[in-house]
């Protein structure tokens, strides 16, 4: 019988329904993912997207859930290596958005940088793929994702932290910077806690999309096997629980759920309960932002007269103290007495102390420092910091020999810089402000940091541990004056703050500049990059420890527990495996459990065999 064309015709219900819809745009997603070059754009992308959580854009919710494509692309890798490559390109992806900015200064070298350092989240990759992977992962595979994964992150964070791979710009908690749960998060154990659970929540939401992925295809292949390709008679690919296990999607999202409320319920435990630094006065400290100065022969005078010209504006307000930016004085002070002379001049007429940043070659000590010098009424006061850790290729090349051909593809170091060897708490003239009835500090204790120093919290801690009660970061970002790098560099000052229980003042020479009081929160308003201003800031101090301050950075150190423990299980495993293929007695192996040979004794006699047809018949000789 001839079918009519009505009858050869699919069911609506699976071409054209939402089924059949979904199964069209499973198959289009499964082929792009097949092609290697789409799938290398999309890892890319997908390793770009948690760089909208930092400013300018500062979306900080987006945090939350940006990792998530990433994870659910290396989930799908056909292959181990084929997950570690998503890793490395995402992390690419990562490095390439964080740190765009570079581009008009290392041309083709940041995209170099970014490849290399994007090689350390290969490992990442794989570990997504062998939590995450291979169906619905159960519960036990669920739980130890919600802990391996930020652990696994933690330690890509820590290893590029490290100075010469330029440092912990970027951090994912970093991004968290205006959200004061994650702030007294931050008190706890430092900007690595914020960024452990912000992977956290990302792995629930990508164990929560996979749960919401297998729940929609179950129904299909439970309740119509002929259609989803499983044959009558067979059971389909969701197995029954084994030993009381719950198994498929519920297994998945509960414990996806459990870790989104574990990361609740520590930030609220953490808002209640972790100490609060404790009021102890305040102080005026005024910044002098100059603002864009033409570069030049003369550029290093200008600058110096508009930020004389920007202090003595601060004349009759009573400020404690006046900080310059980065590179503010481009004279050694001991080679230019004139010049120091000048600086202690308008100290005496502003009434407080001035830190200044020479960037200049010394005339006591070979090669060229970045240093903050703090200048009284009697000239400089004998305190000095020299900055210790240096931007790369910024500030020096990294194997000069090797790599100092990126002078002639970028604006890199024509000479690398000197480092200083310690850091230096210094003690300004002007004792802290307390309310009436209370006693005096004599001279208010600064803790200096120079640059991109202050994305470093381990120089902050130490700065608070040695008896800091203002941290102060002295900035300039006027290469990258129209990017996002002056706001990202800027809402480093507020984790600082919050990790220490200590204000912290960033002053730089072209914006932005900003104050942030001991729990992180904003004091008055920024000085933004188009301004050329001094403004005076109420600083509000703090004494008492926090618990990042007391105990460190703790979450990297459970974090790289997490990892050894991981390994040794997996070891073990593998131990157990070999010695079960290899045991003796085991099937097919010789030793010492396998049944005797028998005694050597006459020969039997040779069966005379027959070869035998399909059907069991002897078959007939000479056939």
């Amino acid at each position: 019988m001839e079918l009519s064309g009505d009858d050869r015709r699919e069911p609506k219900d699976e071409r054209g329904g939402p089924d059949g819809r979904r199964e069209r745009y499973r198959q289009r997603a499964a082929r792009l993912l097949a092609s290697r070059w789409w799938r290398g754009g999309i890892a890319v992308t997908a390793g770009a997207l948690p760089a909208l959580a930092f400013p300018a854009p500062s979306l900080w919710w987006f945090a939350y859930v940006a990792l998530v494509p990433w994870m659910l692309l290396a989930r799908s890798a056909p292959t181990p290596r084929r997950a570690a490559l998503d890793g490395w390109l995402g992390g690419l992806g990562f490095m390439v958005a964080v740190h765009h900015w570079l581009l008009p200064s290392l041309h083709v070298f940041t995209v170099v940088i970014a490849a290399l350092l994007g090689l350390l989240w290969a490992p990442w990759g794989w570990l997504v793929r062998r939590l995450l992977g291979g169906g619905a992962p159960g519960p036990s595979r669920a739980a130890a994702a919600l802990v391996v994964l930020p652990s696994g992150w933690l330690m890509v964070e820590l290893v590029r932290s490290w100075e010469g791979l330029g440092g912990p710009w970027g951090l994912l908690g970093s991004s968290q910077w205006q959200v004061p749960p994650a702030l007294r998060l931050a008190s706890v154990g430092g900007v690595w806690l914020v960024s452990a659970f912000v992977v956290v929540v990302n792995t629930g939401v990508a164990l929560l999309a996979v749960a919401g992925a297998a729940r929609v295809a179950t129904p299909r292949s439970a309740t119509s096997p002929a259609r989803s390709g499983v044959p009558t008679g067979r059971t389909s690919t969701t197995l029954p629980a084994r030993s009381g296990v719950p198994t498929g999607p519920t297994s998945t999202a509960l414990p996806a759920l459990a870790g989104i409320l574990t990361v609740a319920t520590a930030a609220a435990a953490a808002w209640a309960w972790a100490p609060r630094p404790e009021p102890a006065g305040h102080t005026r400290v005024a910044v002098v932002q100059p603002g864009i100065i033409a570069d030049g022969i003369a550029s290093a005078d200008k600058r110096l007269a508009r930020e004389e010209a920007l202090t003595r504006t601060l004349v009759g307000r009573d400020p404690d103290l006046v900080v310059w930016g980065e590179s503010s004085v481009g004279f050694d002070l001991a080679d230019r007495p004139d010049v120091a002379r000048r600086i202690a001049a308008l100290s005496r007429e502003v009434g407080a102390d001035i830190l200044v940043n020479v960037d200049a070659r010394r005339s006591d000590r070979p090669g060229i420092f970045k240093s903050s010098v703090l200048v009284g009424p009697d000239g400089p006061t004998g305190d000095r910091y020299d900055k210790m850790r240096l931007v790369p290729f910024g500030e020096y090349i990294p194997a000069r020999s090797l790599l100092g051909w990126a002078t002639s593809v970028g604006k890199a170091a024509g000479e690398d810089r000197r480092r200083g060897d310690h850091q230096v708490v210094m003690r300004t003239g002007r004792d802290i402000r307390h309310e009436e009835g209370h006693g005096r500090d004599h001279g208010l204790r600064i803790g200096p940091l120079v640059c991109f120093e202050s994305a470093f919290p381990d120089m902050s801690r130490r700065l608070t541990r040695d008896g800091a009660q203002l941290l102060l970061a002295q900035s300039a970002t006027s290469s990258f004056q129209n990017s996002w790098a002056p706001r990202q560099h800027a809402s480093l000052a507020a984790v600082r703050a919050a990790e220490t229980g200590r204000p912290m003042v960033h002053a730089t020479l072209t914006g932005v500049s900003a104050v942030y009081g001991p729990e992180g929160s904003r004091v008055g308003s920024t000085i933004g990059t188009s301004a050329s201003a001094a403004a005076l800031y109420d600083v509000p101090l703090a004494t008492g420890e926090t618990a990042y301050v007391k105990w460190g950075d703790w979450p990297v150190h459970a974090a790289l527990l997490v990892l050894l423990a991981l390994g040794l299980t997996e070891g073990l495993r593998t131990l157990r495996r070999n010695s079960g293929r290899t045991a003796p007695g085991a099937p097919g192996t010789p030793g010492a459990g396998a049944p005797e040979p028998p005694t050597p004794g006459p020969a039997p006699e040779p069966p005379a065999p027959h070869a035998r047809t399909a059907h069991g018949s002897p078959a007939r000789p000479g056939r």
